[in-house]
């Protein structure tokens, strides 16, 4: 594919699966080239994803990223500018879900997960800034479970992502004089891999259960969550910075029967 300078860069993590891999095939379909972190003891499969987003006419760098070292983020980072040149949005996608009562909660599962979920963010975004320039955009994924609501036996889960949009908004204060703008995106139900599991998540039957109290009547997909982080990096959003927006189906405001 001829690719032209114009074209902007996107790093995304956790790119393998759900909303990451609809971002990184969206993106292929307008043209901004990708470098795509992936997680290799994930039970996904890269090469099926790399396809995926190559058959979209995509144009992506496919790296192993561990977003709990900070070494691996950086090489991530490095090593995608190394290839294309240049960097324009930044998608803080990478996370994990874990189910844990409080009274089983241990340090180790506690710190794992913000390790991941939170700071796997600020990892991201800290070796990013520095190679971007102005109009670039930041965005992260935070989570309905968090975000908005309690979750039990999720409450590190949740502590990360309600932490999410305060790094968002800080960073869109912290940037905003550079040309950079930073969002947050709090999901409401949607069908990823990770919400189909069932020993840490709702599993399919707990989603079906779910869609029935959603104003649309179902949970959401991969692509219409993509589609929103597509137009937080576009210049379409040029003027909104430091802001948190929950695409839920109308879940957070249905008057409650």
């Amino acid at each position: 594919m001829k690719v032209s300078v114009s074209q902007p860069v996107a790093a995304i993590s956790g790119a393998a699966s759900g909303i990451g891999l609809a971002l990184a095939t969206l993106y292929a379909r307008r043209g901004v080239r990708v470098i795509a972190g992936y997680y290799p003891q994930d039970p996904h499969d890269v090469v099926a994803a790399a396809a995926q987003v190559e058959a979209a006419g995509g144009d992506a760098l496919w790296l192993p990223l561990d977003v709990a070292s900070t070494d691996s983020v950086n090489t991530f980072i490095s090593r995608g500018i190394a290839h294309f040149g240049q960097l324009d949005y930044v998608i803080a996608n990478a996370g994990i879900l874990r189910r844990s009562p409080i009274e089983e909660m241990s340090d180790e599962r506690w710190n794992d997960m913000l390790n991941v979920d939170l700071t796997g963010v600020m990892r991201l975004f800290r070796t990013a800034v520095p190679h971007l320039g102005a109009d670039a955009s930041l965005v992260a994924i935070s989570s309905i479970a968090g975000g908005v609501y309690g979750w039990q036996e999720h409450a590190h889960y949740a502590a990360a992502k309600a932490a999410v949009p305060g790094i968002c908004r800080s960073l869109a204060v912290e940037l905003a004089p550079k040309g950079m703008r930073c969002n947050a995106i709090i999901p409401g139900l949607i069908e990823t891999p990770q919400s189909l599991d069932e020993q840490n998540s709702l599993g399919p039957d707990g989603l079906a259960k779910a869609a029935k109290g959603i104003p649309l009547q179902r949970v959401g997909r991969p692509e219409e969550i993509a589609k929103v982080i597509a137009f937080l990096t576009s210049t379409e959003s040029s003027y909104l910075t430091g802001q948190s927006l929950i695409v839920d189906g109308g879940l957070t405001v249905r008057w409650p029967d």
